[in-house]
Order: C-alpha cells, then sequence, then structure tokens
C-alpha cells in the first residue's frame, strides 16, 4: 500500500507540524506492518513547515524562497516522523525524488532496489517527497511533478503496489467541484462527466487538488492499481479502507 498524505493534513491551526495526526497515522501504518502490509509513504508538508518557521502564511511565488522553505521544512518534517515512528520500533527512510530519477532507467532500477532492501528489513518505512531543494536552472529544466499526487502515482508503479490510498481533508470526489454535493463512491472510469466534478486547491500551503488527484487516478486505473480518496482525519482510515470499508471515493476497474 502506498499512503500519500497532504500539507492540510500535517499542519495543525497554528501552521506547524500537526504531532497528533503523525502520531495517529504512525500508529495505523505500524498496525499494517504488523500484519504483514507492505507501506510506502508518500509526504507533502516540507514547504509548509518551513513557510511556518519563516513566519510566512501564503506559499512563495519567489522560488528561491519556496526552495529555502522547502530545505528548512524537509528536517523538521522527518524528525516528526521519526519520532512518532520510534514509538512502534521503527524508522523512516527518507527518499527525495525529481522527474528526472525516472528518466534514468539506471537511477530508476536503483531506487526499486534501495525500496525493496527498505521493506526486505521490516522495521523502515519509507518515506518519499518531491525533492524542492534543486537550483533554479533544474527546475526550469525538469518536467516536475507538480504536487504529490502525481508523485504518489509514479512510486505506487515503482513499487509494483496493489493500491493508493491518498488521504485528504475531504471525503472524496463529490459531483460538484467546491467540495459540496453527493459523494461519489465508485469509480471505473475518468470521462468527462467525472473529470467536470474536479477542482483546483484552495490552500495556500499546497498546490494540485482534485484535477491532480483524477489525473492519478486515470493513471491508475489503466495499470490495474486500486486507487482510494479519503478524508485523513477519519479514525483509523487506513485500517478500515485495508478491511474493505466503503471510505472515500475508490477507482477500481470492474
Amino acid at each position: 500500500m502506498v499512503v500519500k498524505v497532504g500539507s492540510g493534513l500535517l499542519t495543525s491551526s497554528s501552521g506547524s507540524i500537526s504531532k497528533s495526526f503523525v502520531e495517529s497515522l504512525c500508529r495505523q501504518i505500524a498496525t499494517l506492518k504488523r500484519k504483514k502490509v507492505g507501506v510506502i509513504l508518500v509526504s507533502s508538508g516540507a514547504i509548509s513547515a518551513g513557510m511556518t518557521a519563516l513566519g510566512l502564511r501564503q506559499r512563495p511565488k519567489e522560488l528561491p524562497l519556496l526552495q529555502a522553505c522547502a530545505t528548512i521544512g524537509q528536517p523538521l518534517l522527518m524528525s516528526a516522523y521519526s519520532r512518532a515512528l520510534t514509538e512502534h520500533g521503527l524508522c523512516a527512510a527518507q527518499i527525495l525524488m525529481t522527474g528526472w530519477d525516472l528518466d534514468s532507467r539506471r537511477i530508476y532500477r536503483n531506487i526499486q532496489a534501495t525500496l525493496n532492501k527498505l521493506l526486505g528489513l521490516g522495521k523502515c518505512l519509507p518515506i518519499f517527497n518531491e525533492n524542492d531543494a534543486l537550483s533554479y536552472e533544474e527546475i526550469e529544466m525538469l518536467s516536475r511533478f507538480g504536487d504529490n499526487d502525481r508523485l504518489a502515482g509514479q512510486v505506487a508503479l515503482l513499487a509494483k503496489a496493489t493500491r493508493l490510498v491518498i488521504l485528504s481533508g475531504i471525503d472524496g470526489l463529490n459531483t460538484s467541484p467546491d467540495g459540496t454535493g453527493d459523494l461519489i463512491r465508485r469509480v471505473a472510469k475518468i470521462d468527462e462527466k467525472i473529470q467536470g466534478y474536479a477542482g483546483q486547491t484552495q490552500s495556500q500551503r499546497s498546490v494540485g487538488g482534485m484535477i491532480s488527484k483524477l489525473e492519478t487516478a486515470r493513471t491508475m486505473l489503466q495499470a490495474g492499481v486500486s486507487m482510494v480518496i479519503a478524508n485523513g482525519l477519519e479514525k483509523d482510515v487506513l485500517l478500515r479502507i485495508q478491511r474493505g470499508e466503503s471510505l472515500g471515493t475508490w477507482f477500481e476497474r470492474k
């Protein structure tokens, strides 16, 4: 199972990393690992944590400042995960990726080998994030992931996962782009009607939104990987999804 968590879940009302959410997430992951479920985490939150450390309220548009937030926030984020995982006898293993890593077959295979070793050790949680701390020239040249929804999809393919779970602050895909309307429980195909339900994020601390989630869902459906969008604040959401409970929106072929 690949699990992606967004910045909104990881951030408390003060803008700092939410200790309670991280602890709950790590407790659930530890339970899944005891049940012999392989888990990989794709985590946003580095830029948001860096923004808080610098006292910024809005996501920077200036590239060097954006990179500064990432370099400040990434160790803060990993420290929070490390503390929470230690309580369960686990350790955090950081893996930062760029679009170029997927273009190089040699690097791609090296990442797979490292990931397989980490999972085989049994005591590690691989944690992926996009490497925002790059030079201006590299970012200008890169075809970037843009947000961690797409990164999560690429990690799911790389890891040959059977399920991708995207945790957000919403219950799933609704029939209105503003998040209102009826919750759609099952989707077998991303057509124009489903695409019309998407909307961009309104958060000042993140990028992406439902549009990127549906793009990722389309890729997962084509690859035969089950995907779920669910509210990360639901109690024991990962454990309940693993049991097959009908939480959020499930994207699966019929």
